[in-house]
């Protein structure tokens, strides 16, 4: 992982020495999608690899809860409109709790990152405003005004307007851009235009004032002297929100901006725009991680670069990335970067939940098994995981809890299935009656310890006698066993059943 270690070098080059603080952040919004997870991976395996290089660090979690409320999200009944450009820690929940709408969103999130194994100090916004801690910043601001009206012009190549200003102000509970006229350090207080073209006073240690998001970003790296922090690589555009925030830290903060980290954003397969929170397009984060274990989302996260943009398909890509990880697990000959992957990916597991058996093979056996984890360990230790089921149990068991969500929320019609209760031979045809007997026949006789690749040939070797296209073959044995067109991997999926069953099945008698 050649960019951690060039962050990791570039961080104790500039800082030799003291606490390295690694920040992310984000505004809540809306629902935290999976997109928001990439972020804060990032951020823990920075840490993690500092610590690892005897370095004291820390991650802090910026919580954006002063910012206003911009737009009503969709899964928001238009009532809300009413609180639009209220700070949203002041937006009452949805769910009646007493909480804001930004502990609403936020909380879930907090919880899935503590589920990942993600140790962070949460900073809320509103507190830090609230509080005077943003003063200096605010002070600063305002003092180098025409400092940062021309970094941002400069950089961005737009031009603000005659009024702009670096800050909004708190007017009726809604943030306010208004004309500024003057600061006074002593009561604490600065003097606007409202909207009027009156003349009005606002004390900003309390809160009432907000920094502009051009200027509070680097107001935050300067206050709380940041060292590193990933962002989305929209922020990363040449003339973006951290080229201007590399001009404002020299030229009004006189400080340094942190490391800069960008990321790509994360795709569902299929879609060419980005997740979004407040369309609700994204994955739901705190879903993922009741769906995914903890190490298989890391992994996912960490197998690739933060440049490369990562699509992610919650149903057979989610088979392959399960099995992907499983397989790295396995190896043999691990390499020096499969070991770190493997170690940043199992960060805070303390119980494996990933083991050698397929996942589509675990699908498989605990839908055959009526969703019976007793069953399905049986079953699977009939195949040729019987050491799997022996070694790796608890794992398994473990897995099984994870197969059993996925199968639930995610898994596609076409994947999900169960044994029929009863079959009708009228819906079979008379060369596809013979066939399923002939079938039953051989498999009656079949070898105690007969494995999937048995029952593949044995499926093949009527490929001539039965008068079937080779296809039929297997959507008839489908059709018989749960009633559709397709299913697991046949020849597995038979040597998983029971033997009296799967003989009496395919000879009509249940």
């Amino acid at each position: 992982m050649r960019w951690l270690e060039t962050v990791v070098n570039e961080a104790i080059e500039r800082q030799p020495e003291g606490e390295i603080l690694v920040s992310s952040g984000a505004s809540p919004s809306g629902v935290y999608h999976f997109g928001h997870l990439r972020e804060v991976i990032i951020s823990d395996v920075i840490v993690l690899a500092l610590k690892k290089r005897g370095r004291t660090a820390r991650h802090i979690h910026v919580v954006d809860d002063l910012d206003g409320f911009r737009k009503v999200p969709v899964n928001l009944p238009e009532s809300y409109a009413e609180y639009l450009g209220m700070p949203l820690c002041d937006v009452p929940a949805p769910d009646g709790s007493g909480r804001s709408y930004a502990d609403f969103c936020f909380d879930p999130f907090s919880e899935s990152m503590t589920k990942l194994g993600i140790e962070f100090d949460a900073i809320y916004s509103h507190e830090r405003y609230r509080s005077g801690f943003y003063v200096p910043a605010i002070e600063r601001s305002l003092d180098r005004i025409e400092a940062a009206k021309s970094a941002i012009q400069v950089v961005s190549g737009r031009k603000l307007d005659e009024n702009w200003s670096p800050i909004q102000i708190m007017e009726n509970g809604r943030l306010k851009n208004r004309k500024f006229i003057a600061i006074n350090t002593d009561t604490k207080t600065i003097s606007c235009v409202t909207a009027e073209g009156e003349e009005m006073s606002v004390a900003y240690g309390d809160g009432q004032v907000k920094l502009d998001w051009r200027l509070d970003w680097p107001g935050r790296w300067w206050l709380m002297n940041v060292a590193i922090e990933p962002f989305g690589r929209d922020h990363a555009t040449k003339g973006g929100s951290y080229d201007t925030g590399v001009a404002i830290s020299k030229d009004v903060y006189d400080s340094t901006a942190p490391i800069p980290v960008p990321y790509e954003f994360i795709n569902r397969t299929g879609d060419t725009k980005k997740m979004s929170a407040s369309k609700g397009t994204g994955v739901n984060a705190h879903e993922i991680t009741d769906v995914l274990p903890a190490e298989v989302i890391r992994y996912f996260m960490l197998r690739n670069s933060p440049d490369k943009r990562l699509f992610f398909d919650e149903t057979d890509g989610l088979i392959r990335l399960v099995d992907d990880y499983a397989e790295l697990l396995a190896k043999k000959d691990r390499t020096e970067l499969d070991d770190e992957i493997i170690y940043l990916s199992a960060r805070g597991v303390t119980d494996k939940t990933i083991s050698s058996v397929p996942f589509s093979h675990l699908v498989a056996a605990y839908q055959a098994s009526l969703g019976d984890i007793d069953k399905t360990l049986e079953v699977i230790g009939r195949t040729e995981y019987v050491a799997a089921v022996r070694d790796e149990a608890d794992v398994i068991r473990r897995e099984l809890a994870f197969v059993d969500r996925w199968l639930k929320l995610w898994a596609p019609e076409s994947i999900r299935f169960s044994l029929s209760d009863t079959v009708n031979p009228a819906d079979f045809s008379d060369d596809e009656l013979a066939y399923l007997r002939s079938l039953a026949t051989e498999i009656s006789n079949a070898p105690a310890d007969a494995d999937g690749v048995w029952f593949h040939d044995c499926i093949y070797s009527h490929r001539e006698s039965s008068g079937l296209k080779p296809g039929e073959l297997f959507t008839v044995l489908y059709r018989a066993l749960i009633g559709k067109t397709s299913g697991p991997r046949a020849g597995w999926f038979l040597s998983i059943l029971p033997r009296d069953w799967l003989v009496d099945r395919l000879t009509m008698n249940t």
